[in-house]
């Protein structure tokens, strides 16, 4: 499933809780870590610099990049995990984006904090940027999440949760959903959000109402089945409400490890249904996230 993983770092504390998952993931599929860091010079303080002074901000800049690949490779190396340290300029989400593309990558793995103001912060607003636009799956990680998580794969993913409407792109959620669990052992949770606010329900009448339960159902019970084909425990559930809040309740209540979703739906082309669902969890939810366009 996995070969090559793209790690984008940055020495903060979001970049280390990634750093965590990205290793754990690689060891677990053998995978290699393409570890990046992305120089984003800042274009006004530098603007009343000379020539000379301009390139030794460069020279530090870079001489910290690569410091900071350099630790991430010791530790990789302690777990035997290849890894391939790469320093580039360019604007951060392109550059990952691009990066992803030009090697092949597999899997990138984001911290959701990093080094540019309080909240709106580089490998914050980059992540969104990166998971939103790419074609790469992502995953993303809390700061805060990753301190504590085991550091094997099997111990640190018990319970895997993946809402679905059924569309391509769950779909392609699914298959890597699936195969993390099959990894791991972990037991597979599929839901299926019947949205009240779109299908405008209160006024439906009840054979609409028992149409979307039927379609839910059939979703999440493909994905059970199959789930149970590679002997993993699972469950499923069709759920009524807003997407948002039924998603991050329901992942509270199995304490998931790990929540995989599709960046797109039925509206294809668009972030309505489970991409616009998706934007609005990554922002709220507290434990790793794996996205899938």
């Amino acid at each position: 499933m996995y070969e090559t993983i793209l790690l984008p770092v940055d020495g903060s504390t979001g970049a280390e809780a990634a750093t965590v998952r990205a290793l754990s993931f690689a060891d677990a599929f053998d995978a290699t870590v393409h570890i990046l860091h992305v120089l984003e010079l800042p274009a006004e303080p530098t603007a009343n610099l000379d020539e000379t002074q301009q390139q030794e901000l460069r020279r530090f800049a870079e001489q910290r990049g690569r410091e900071v690949t350099a630790a991430v490779a010791e530790r990789a190396a302690d777990r035997d995990v290849a890894v391939i340290e790469e320093v580039i300029d360019g604007v951060a989400h392109r550059s990952i984006r691009k990066y992803a593309r030009t090697n092949d990558a597999d899997l990138i793995v984001m911290g959701t904090h990093g080094r540019r103001g309080a909240e709106q912060v580089r490998l914050g607003s980059t992540t969104e940027r990166v998971l939103m636009l790419s074609d790469v799956p992502v995953l993303s990680v809390r700061a805060a999440d990753e301190r504590t998580a085991p550091a094997d794969l099997r111990d640190a993913i018990g319970d895997v949760v993946f809402p679905t409407d059924g569309s391509e792109f769950a779909d392609r959620a699914a298959e890597h959903a699936l195969s993390i669990a099959e990894l791991s052992g972990a037991t597979v949770h599929a839901i299926y959000v019947i949205d009240e606010a779109i299908s405008d329900l209160q006024d439906a009448p009840g054979s609409i109402v028992g149409l979307l339960k039927e379609g839910g159902h059939q979703a999440v019970d493909a994905i059970a089945t199959d789930a149970r084909d590679r002997g993993l425990s699972a469950t499923s559930d069709v759920l009524r409400g807003s997407p948002e809040m039924e998603i991050l309740e329901y992942a509270e209540g199995v304490d998931a490890d790990l929540v995989a979703m599709g960046t797109r739906g039925r509206a294809a082309g668009t972030e309505r249904v489970i991409g616009s669902t998706t934007a609005r969890v990554v922002r709220r939810f507290d434990r790793p996230l794996l996205t899938v366009g």
